[in-house]
């Protein structure tokens, strides 16, 4: 049973039941679409999917074990994950930090071999990341710094990836082509989970939209039934139709 697998999550902070008893998949092959209303856990789930948080109640498997019986280097080289905000705290290059992904590949204090300077050029590439790589991250800008963010998880290349927010910041352009490269790689067998708001952008691209909504999860679907006006109106509390007017536009490469 190769994927994520999560049975019946529950999680409470503080006086608050974030989740309450969600179960949900991913499989090799899919870019699924999470969303949900601000403070929904949309985060709090990835965090658990990827095992850096344990839940009160509930399990997630990975590949049919339970994530955290995988040991850390084991369970990174199967699960990358992009976080919503990066902590750089260092003088790092773009192309240090991409670099980092290949850690779950290599023996300690091993040199980098070139199977590793092969996934950063690939990740760096596939960003369009490559011309500013070699300035430090203190001074790139808020869209640059979020490339460079997804390269590192690209140059894993890690079988199932994660990405909490991955547009933000990002130019249109730049989201457009990130839409496509994770179509892309789902069609080459990887498994994509994305965390998002940014519902217009991604849902084209994605083959299911799983709504969360008060701690649970509300649908589970293909995008246009997932985002039914009648699940809209339920989870974010506003009206959606086709457009009337000269916006929502669609936006192609």
């Amino acid at each position: 049973m190769n994927g994520l697998h999560a049975r019946d999550l529950r999680l409470r902070l503080g006086d608050r039941q974030v989740l309450d008893g969600v179960t949900f998949a991913l499989h090799p092959g899919e870019v699924v679409l999470l969303a949900g209303r601000n403070g929904a856990g949309k985060s709090t789930l990835m965090r658990l999917l990827i095992g850096a948080t344990r839940p009160d109640a509930g399990e997630v498997q990975l590949h049919a074990r339970s994530v955290h019986d995988w040991p850390g280097l084991a369970r990174a080289r199967e699960l990358a994950f992009v976080p919503q905000e990066a902590e750089n705290a260092f003088e790092f290059t773009g192309r240090e930090l991409v670099t980092m992904g290949r850690h779950p590949h290599r023996r300690r204090g091993a040199p980098l071999q070139p199977d590793d300077l092969a996934a950063v050029a690939r990740a760096l590439a596939a960003v369009d990341a490559a011309a500013f790589a070699d300035r430090r991250v203190t001074t790139l800008s808020g869209g640059e710094l979020r490339r460079i963010s997804v390269a590192r998880a690209l140059a894993t290349e890690a079988p199932l990836l994660l990405l909490d927010e991955p547009t933000s910041n990002l130019d249109l352009e730049h989201a457009l082509r990130l839409a496509v490269l994770l179509r892309q790689l789902a069609a080459a067998g990887r498994g994509v989970l994305i965390a998002s708001h940014d519902l217009n952008l991604l849902a084209p691209y994605c083959s299911r939209v799983v709504l969360l909504h008060e701690g649970k999860v509300f649908a589970d679907a293909p995008a246009e039934a997932g985002l039914s006006p009648a699940n809209v109106a339920a989870v974010f509390g506003v009206q959606s139709a086709a457009p009337t007017g000269y916006f929502p536009r669609e936006f192609r490469l």
